[in-house]
């Protein structure tokens, strides 16, 4: 009874205490409805019960005549094309294909259809390498294996794993079959840890046995990267692309899954491999940028980690204060898309970034440009243009090319139409560091003149402008990047690319006669247009410079094909120009001339050149100070008996600065302002003392200050 009364006493005293009791109850009765009617779905899932034999299929069960195995591939084959596999049954049937539980048969056939509808799993891509390790599955199939994780290497959730077993994978560069995909899938892995003195041996032993294989050189060179001190092999600054484009039979396959799932598939994924080989520019946008595709941003950085990874900095401070310990992304084309990762690549110099997204570079561009040769829509272009100009403005950023755009011009100029993006392609050109003057026609030169010449005027135009960039910019890298004895000049702070001074000067020779050849062809085919005469006399304004402004030591004088049309020319802003230009002439070899007398660097610009100069000067004299427009000695081929037949009168004044086509209508202006009751206008007069020191005031006025510095320094 006591016992009775404490109970019944102890439930009226607590009766929070029922119900919580009926609250657990409630709740454990919830989850087995779920997990009843969970089975219940999965009964009814065949795709589920695919997945579920696959996953409890005992080893040595028989391939031939099984019409359960059949029947259960075939339908996950069917949801792997149309959209794609989930997480867990990339798991599932990796894990089936690399145990070999029913022969090697079934796992080539499953690889094949391994396509992720969101991510790949990294603990499935380990468990895969481990069963590598076993020793019992064929090369052919280990090979295919490879080039499945480089297909979806983007789409794995984390590396960490992966990285940890870098040792493991590494083991594999001795396999020859292997070698090519295992070098590759390292490139992606490799981090500063990961090269060891034993590794770098291993590779140079393979080299040797090998010969130089681009993606050995391709790895060494990262490898060199992080520890020059270990790397001390010659490598190739221009190397081909070191890992090859596989036509791998994911690719058509992650792209129709990608737009099929549409929203499903998280924003942040970009494949690395995808491209469409029968539309142009359909996969040019650039990686958003992301570090772990499966995780979710965290609402605060992770600043106490070691590492901390790109986008999680949401401030420039965050940088600077993470400099040394940031995470680059998976897909190295998103720094393209972040002026924040600009900042650091420009900040912290890290060649390995250079090194990778070159890599991706090449890639892209060789994929899209080069191996694409139908025409795509307008929408394709607009994505093109808009990826170009985001390169553009990279390379504008970092204040140098890259040079896997280097390579990709010198073979997309080959094909090139010169229209398509013609904007973008020309300023890209215009980044080209120094080529050596042994490769420079045949890369450069030849495929650039057979467009000039069959092209409009307005290309032309473009193409000289482009041309005058390029010049602009060796010549600046010249006065950035020489060294104090003037004896070698680094061309690029992130190549190994190194010529001597007198290599250089052959290079800046070279694109200076090819535009001088360009420019006498091209104003006697278009008629000597003034546009393009325009531009050649911008080109002219920065060679006339290079030993004052660039501190090298060449001078080089235009050719008679454009000094006689800039000097004959009916606009007086083009003889206006070539004075200045030539004032600039006078100017530099001046000082080239003292310090010839002091022996020092100059001393290589020859005698030609100062012959060449006087030649043009006592010309412009003649023709516009002294009335005497042919001399014996000017060079003009007209016979005296040609130039009277003419029957113009005193025909040697046409050109002086009164009566040159050019200031005719400035000299009748001027006669009607000084003599304003006058009717007869008489040119003549203005030759006389204060009249003539008057009209050249008043050109200057008007602006030609080129004709005044001409003028005052003769």
């Amino acid at each position: 009874m006591a016992a009775t009364l404490n109970l019944s006493g102890l439930t009226d005293s607590d009766p929070g205490l029922n119900d919580q009791s009926a609250s657990s109850r409630s709740s454990n009765r919830s989850l087995r409805i779920a997990e009843r009617d969970r089975r219940k779905n999965e009964a009814e899932d065949p795709f589920a019960l695919a997945l579920k034999y696959f996953s409890d299929v005992e080893a040595g069960t028989p391939v031939i005549g099984n019409d359960q195995f059949e029947n259960n591939l075939v339908l996950v084959e069917t949801v792997a094309y149309s959209k794609g596999l989930p997480p867990e049954g990339i798991s599932i049937m990796l894990e089936f294909a690399m145990s070999l539980r029913m022969g090697n048969s079934p796992c080539v056939r499953v690889l094949k259809c391994l396509i992720p509808a969101t991510v790949v799993p990294q603990e499935a891509v380990v468990r895969a390498v481990v069963w590598l390790c076993v020793g019992k599955i064929p090369i052919s199939s280990q090979v295919l294996f490879i080039k499945w994780v480089l297909t979806v290497f983007d789409l794995i959730d984390a590396k960490d794993q992966l990285r940890a077993i870098y040792g493991f994978i590494f083991n594999f560069v001795t396999e020859e079959n292997l070698c090519p995909f295992i070098c590759h899938l390292l490139y992606l892995l490799t981090r500063k840890e990961s090269v060891q003195i034993f590794r770098v041996r291993k590779l140079l032993e393979l080299q040797s046995k090998l010969g130089r294989q681009p993606f050995l050189l391709y790895l060494l060179s990262l490898y060199r990267v992080f520890c020059p001190e270990l790397v001390t092999l010659s490598i190739p600054s221009r190397m081909r692309s070191g890992f090859r484009n596989h036509n791998s039979p994911w690719k058509s396959a992650l792209i129709a899954v990608q737009k099929k799932n549409g929203s499903q598939v998280s924003p942040t994924i970009s494949l690395p491999f995808m491209t469409n080989s029968r539309k142009r520019h359909r996969h040019l946008e650039i990686p958003k940028l992301c570090s772990v595709v499966n995780k979710p941003a965290q609402t605060e950085p992770s600043f106490s980690r070691k590492v901390v990874p790109f986008m999680q900095l949401n401030s420039f401070t965050e940088l600077l204060e993470n400099l040394h310990r940031i995470e680059l992304p998976a897909q190295m084309g998103s720094l393209l898309a972040s002026s924040m990762a600009l900042h650091y690549l420009d900040c912290v110099q890290d060649e390995s970034a250079l090194l990778r997204l070159n890599f991706w570079l090449g890639y892209t561009l060789h994929e899209e440009f080069l191996f694409n040769s139908d025409g795509g829509a307008s929408q394709d272009l607009d994505e093109a243009q808009q990826f170009l100009n985001k390169l553009l403005f990279t390379q504008d950023f970092l204040q140098e090319g890259f040079s896997a755009t280097e390579a990709f011009l010198y073979k997309f100029l080959r094909v090139w139409d010169g229209s398509l993006l013609r904007p973008q392609i020309l300023s890209l050109l215009s980044n080209i560091p120094v080529v050596p003057s042994l490769k420079i026609g045949r890369l450069l030169f030849e495929p650039l003149m057979q467009l000039f010449f069959t092209s409009s005027v307005f290309f032309k135009c473009g193409l000289i402008e482009c041309l005058n960039n390029m010049l602009s910019k060796w010549l600046s890298w010249h006065t950035v990047y020489a060294l104090e004895d003037d004896l070698d000049i680094s061309l690029n702070s992130h190549t190994s690319i190194n010529m001597t001074l007198s290599e250089f000067k052959d290079s800046v020779m070279e694109l200076v006669h090819f535009v001088g050849r360009l420019a006498s062809v091209g104003l006697q085919l278009e008629s000597y247009h003034s546009l393009l005469l325009s531009f050649i006399l911008d080109f002219y304004e920065t060679v006339c410079d290079t030993f004052v402004k660039y501190e090298l030591p060449l001078i080089v004088m235009p050719p008679a094909g454009v000094f006689y049309p800039a000097l004959f020319a009916t606009e007086p802003v083009s003889v206006d120009r070539l004075a200045y230009i030539m004032y600039r002439y006078k100017v530099n070899l001046t000082s080239a001339k003292l310090d010839i007398k002091q022996k020092m660097k100059a001393s290589h610009i020859s005698r030609q050149t100062f012959y060449e100069f006087n030649h043009y000067k006592a010309i412009m004299v003649n023709c516009l100070w002294n009335s005497k427009m042919s001399e014996p000695d000017m060079g003009l081929q007209l016979k005296e008996e040609l130039l009277c037949k003419s029957n113009i009168p005193e025909y040697w004044k046409s050109f002086d600065l009164i009566n040159h086509p050019a200031f005719m209508s400035c000299a009748i202006d001027f006669h009607r302002k000084c003599w304003p009751r006058k009717r007869n206008v008489d040119l003549n007069s203005i030759k006389l003392s204060r009249p003539w020191t008057w009209y050249l005031q008043y050109l200057y006025s008007q602006g030609y200050n080129g004709l005044k510095q001409f003028v005052s320094s003769m």
